[in-house]
This record gives structure tokens, C-alpha cells and sequence, in this order.
């Protein structure tokens, strides 16, 4: 009784605030935990059963929050944390806010936005995948570029009907120095830039991005970068959708390419994929994609084949079932991956087989 008193009496002082009516502060999260079974392991031919975090979509928790200046302005902040269902660890290499971490002014303009945040790429990519972006598995086991994020990031985004258009320029981080951040002296290391586009009309989506990253260090190739040029785009027939993309990319001056034979001349890609989702129910939806690689000279060119059905017992909460398979050539070692790109995930010269059940809750 003494709880339902000071709540209410808790909750009429609030309202009687003038801030406390325009500002909204929301907890969300995924959980999402399944079981998986790969083959050919790396140091032999072994298989492993084990459980595994965010398998169609990452686990986090976050804090995202508003508040109403006047004038159609708005303050805007998000705070996001990932995690490992299955351990409890915080993911993105243990920092608390490793997803996203940023602050900005938003507003009939679009938003302005400085902090963690991220990459063109990531910001194109989710809708274009026919996986979209499921850790297991999807585009980001042939290139993680996919699913970056920036340190010290100014990002504007502004809608216009159909369009969506973005910038976003980082002023590095230092990735040779723990916590590393911007060096004096030195502004091109980890720097990154780039900006996205994408246009939607009825059945038709298109879209493109650009990317460029400084991967030196202050000792080992400081001029090292990788640039990246995407397009793609989708047609829905509804119930069916289908998918069609293309990303190019290309390493510089000591930078080098995940899965790339070393070697200057051969630190070059083209990535292509397709795909199809289908509505198969109210409740039920399947997808399935091909994603292959070309690495400039060299024959080491692999293939990933998925596939995922779900049945979805509410709109929160999901039970999933997909598949993945690798198809390598020569000295390639691309493997399903284990939250991350695929490369050196098998041994080189060896397809792999991997399957996951499991569910997912959103709240």
C-alpha cells in the first residue's frame, strides 16, 4: 500500500514539471541465444556443438531518450551496449557502449549527431541484405566492414520523401594504442569518411554508400587505408522480395584486405550477392542468399550459401532455424565465423557446414 501511495505521489510531482512532459527517456534491447553445430574447425576436421549469442540479430541493451526544445528542435541521445547471452560478457571488445554512443540536435533539417556511431556502409546495408545482417550468417562473414562502427564520429542524416541521404566524417582513433584516439600531429590516423543514399519509390529500393579508413598506426603504415564503393537494390513482389548488390573494394599503401592473399597486387575485391525473403505466413517467413567474392589475382575466391526460416509467436518474440555453407578455393579459409568475419574460420582449402536453432526476444 505504502508503494502504490508513493508511486502515485511520485508520478504528480513529475507531471508537474514542465521538462518532465517533453522529454521521453525508453529502455530497449534484443536477447537472442541458440545452439550451433559447425564442421571442419581450424587444426583439423573436428566439429563443435555450443551455444551462441545474437544469431539473427545482435544482443543489446540500450537507452535512447528525446526531449523538445521548441521550434520543431529536439535533443537526442542513444546509449547501446551489446552482449553475450550465453556468458553475460560485453561485446565489441568489453566497452560498455560499444554499439553506439552519440548526441545531437534534430529537427525538419534531419539530425546532427557526435559520438560512437555507425559507418555509411552499416547505415545502407540492413535493408539490402537479403539476411539482414543476422550474425549467423549473412554479408558481414565475407566482409565485417559491413557492420563498423566510428570513435569521434559527426554524422548528419536527412529524409527527404523518398530519399535518405547521410555524411559522416570520424577523426580517428589510434588503433595501435589501447583507448587510442585522435594523435596530435597526426590527423589521418583512423580517420574515416564517408556518405549513403537511398531511394524508395512503392515495390522499388535503391541505394549506394562509400567508405574510406586510415588502418595505420603511428609505427606500422601510417598512410594504410581501405576504400569501399557499394549498390544495391531491391524489388518486392510481395509476398516475395528479392535482392541484388554489389560492393568494390580496395587497399592502399600497406593496408590490407580480410581474406586477401598478401601482396600490394592482390589487395583488391568485388563482393556480389543476391537473395530472396518470402512472406510464407502470418507468421512464418523464409530467405535465402548467395554471396561471392573475387579477390583481384589470385584464383582463392569463396562462396557463402545461407538460409533461415522464422516463426514469430508475437511481434516480440521469434524462433529461428538457418544454415550456412562455404565453399573455398585453393589457400581460401572463409568459415561461417563466430560473430564476425568469416576468414580463419576454417581450415584454408576446406568448405564448412554450420546450422543454428535457437530464439529471439525484443523488448
Amino acid at each position: 500500500m505504502q508503494y502504490k501511495v508513493g508511486a502515485t505521489a511520485l508520478s504528480c510531482a513529475l507531471c508537474s514539471l514542465p521538462a518532465a512532459a517533453q522529454t521521453s527517456v525508453t529502455l530497449y534491447g534484443v536477447v537472442d541465444a541458440g545452439i550451433e553445430f559447425a564442421n571442419h574447425q581450424t587444426g583439423g576436421a573436428h566439429s563443435v556443438v555450443r551455444m551462441t549469442s545474437g544469431n539473427v540479430a545482435g544482443s543489446r541493451w540500450g537507452l535512447r531518450g528525446t526531449e523538445d526544445l521548441g521550434g520543431g528542435l529536439k535533443a537526442v541521445f542513444v546509449l547501446e551496449s551489446g552482449y553475450d547471452t550465453d556468458t553475460g560478457k560485453s561485446a565489441q571488445g568489453g566497452r560498455l557502449f560499444g554499439r553506439m554512443a552519440y548526441v545531437g540536435l534534430q529537427g525538419k533539417w534531419g539530425s546532427l549527431l557526435l559520438g560512437r556511431q555507425q559507418t555509411a556502409l552499416f547505415d545502407l546495408i540492413g535493408p539490402y541484405d537479403p539476411m539482414l545482417l543476422a550474425p549467423k550468417y549473412s554479408i558481414f562473414v565475407q566482409d565485417l566492414a559491413f557492420v563498423s562502427r566510428a570513435d569521434n564520429t559527426v554524422k548528419y542524416t536527412g529524409t527527404f520523401g523518398g530519399l535518405v541521404a547521410s555524411a559522416m566524417y570520424s577523426f580517428g582513433a589510434e588503433s595501435g594504442t589501447a583507448n587510442g584516439s585522435e594523435v596530435p600531429g597526426d590527423p589521418k590516423l583512423g580517420r574515416e569518411y564517408g556518405f549513403r543514399l537511398s531511394y524508395s519509390r512503392g515495390a522499388f529500393s535503391v541505394g549506394t554508400a562509400y567508405d574510406e579508413v586510415n588502418t595505420g598506426t603511428v609505427t606500422v603504415n601510417p598512410d594504410a587505408k581501405t576504400r569501399r564503393a557499394v549498390v544495391t537494390g531491391t524489388y518486392n513482389f510481395s509476398p516475395v522480395k528479392v535482392f541484388a548488390g554489389y560492393r568494390w573494394a580496395k587497399a592502399y599503401d600497406g593496408a590490407v584486405l580480410t581474406g586477401a592473399i598478401p601482396g600490394q597486387a592482390n589487395q583488391a575485391s568485388n563482393l556480389w550477392w543476391t537473395g530472396v525473403t518470402w512472406r510464407a505466413g502470418a507468421a512464418v517467413s523464409l530467405s535465402a542468399a548467395a554471396y561471392y567474392q573475387d579477390f583481384r589475382n589470385t584464383s582463392n575466391d569463396p562462396w557463402l550459401f545461407v538460409g533461415m526460416a522464422k516463426y514469430a509467436f508475437s511481434k516480440r518474440t521469434d524462433a529461428y532455424f538457418s544454415i550456412g555453407y562455404t565453399k573455398n578455393k585453393g589457400t581460401s579459409n572463409l568459415g561461417l565465423g563466430a560473430g564476425g568475419s568469416g576468414f580463419g574460420t576454417t581450415t584454408a582449402g576446406t568448405n564448412q557446414f554450420g546450422t543454428t536453432i535457437g530464439l529471439r526476444h525484443i523488448f
